[in-house]
């Protein structure tokens, strides 16, 4: 049994569905709004339909190489069976891209565990406002929701409010969070909070950390030094690296991620604001392009509203009528 397993199940609950569907609603509003222009009037997929598939796909944020990756996909199928009708592209395309997914990383979560890790830690990052200490609350909250006991990490110590908001997500909660005053070494607090996880027997530590990209050689060592203190408590931690990026910020979304992957060894992504966008693409587009699993995606404000990514539900749930 992994740290985890209350993500397990063997099928998402109808709650969980009706609010990736509802999330997801903008996104697809968009995209087969467009999709429907493009095949109006055509029987057969040929090379205009592919070409304005290809703008489709591009516009709805899925980015240019993951684009051009899908589209020669289709063509390959549509040589191979000579006579693919437009009333079958939409199949066609909802299968590559659940098999882009599945080749890059992204699993059903819901059969993963973690291990025999405790405590297990989690190091998060990524800039100011993409919903970071906001992601760290509710992971905090499903964690502690599933018997877990789980204490929090405030080593963004360059923004008072950072701060603030981790000890108000703590409250809200119900878990322990270890904070100094700000300005303090982030690497310290990430000490100190490690020193407690381990002596109090919790089982997850969550670290938040600065939310700003500065230069990339600045982040790196900023970033090398807090995973070097904490493994002089705990031997390989951090054990995940979560990345998160605001999908309403699309191909900006991929930009942090490159910075960041370069910066520190990322492997884990979290896609917040999905409810808020029609830019839900990038989230294929990211996952294609860093090889990177997409782990979490916030579909609401809610705190229940943070789900572990499952590529068939977010797949199925895109492709709804």
């Amino acid at each position: 049994m992994g740290l985890f397993d209350f993500f397990k199940k063997k099928e998402s609950t109808q709650q969980e569905q009706q609010a990736l569907d509802t999330g997801l609603e903008k996104t697809k509003d968009n995209f087969f709004s467009k999709l429907t222009k493009v095949v109006a009037g055509k029987s057969t997929v040929d090379d205009d339909v592919l070409d304005d598939l290809e703008e489709v796909l591009v516009t709805s944020d899925v980015g240019v190489t993951t684009t051009l990756k899908i589209i020669d996909r289709i063509q390959a199928r549509v040589a191979k069976d000579k006579y693919v009708g437009t009333s079958e592209l939409n199949n066609m395309l909802k299968d590559e891209i659940q098999q882009l997914l599945a080749e890059n990383n992204s699993n059903d979560f819901q059969n993963f565990e973690y291990g025999n890790h405790k405590p297990y830690v989690i190091m998060v990052v990524g800039v100011n406002g993409v919903g970071k200490t906001t992601t760290i609350g509710k992971l905090a909250h499903k964690l502690k929701q599933a018997g877990n006991q789980v204490v929090l990490g405030a080593a963004d110590t360059f923004r008072a409010a950072a701060v603030d908001q981790i000890k108000l997500w703590g409250e809200r909660v119900g878990v322990k969070v270890v904070a100094q005053a700000m300005g303090s070494d982030p690497a310290s607090v990430a000490y100190d909070t490690l020193r407690s996880a381990v002596s109090n027997g919790d089982d997850v530590a969550i670290i938040d950390t600065a939310g700003r990209l500065h230069n990339k050689v600045g982040l790196m060592n900023e970033l090398t030094k807090i995973k070097n203190v904490m493994q002089k408590v705990i031997p390989g931690a951090p054990h995940e690296i979560l990345l998160v990026l605001d999908a309403s910020t699309g191909q900006n979304a991929i930009e942090q991620c490159k910075q960041f992957t370069e910066a520190t060894a990322v492997n884990a992504l979290a896609l917040t604001k999905l409810d808020g966008t029609a830019k839900g693409g990038v989230v294929i587009g990211i996952s294609d392009q860093f090889k990177i699993p997409v782990k979490y995606i916030g579909v609401g404000e809610g705190v229940e509203h943070l789900q572990l990514f499952d590529r068939t539900s977010f797949v199925n749930s895109l492709f709804k009528s």
